[in-house]
């Protein structure tokens, strides 16, 4: 996935949880992938694997991840 067709679909709390939002966008053949968020960066950042993480998603997907993501929620 290029970086720069991404978007963020969603912010979670750890990466535990981004797994799971990954993995229920897979199972609605969606790719998608995570990363840390700006809210980590600090001396520390490198030496810490806790703290939120963004859910990206190609920008082509988005709506059908707002979907997915909506019906899991609702």
């Amino acid at each position: 996935m290029d970086a720069n067709d991404t978007v963020v679909v969603k912010v979670v709390s750890g990466e535990g949880e981004a797994e799971v939002v990954c993995a229920l966008l897979r199972t609605a053949d969606l790719e998608c992938g995570y990363r840390d968020t700006a809210a980590i960066d600090g001396p520390f950042e490198d030496l810490t694997e806790s703290g939120p993480r963004e859910v990206f998603v190609s920008k082509s997907d988005l709506d059908a991840a707002q979907a997915v993501l909506a019906d899991a929620e609702g």
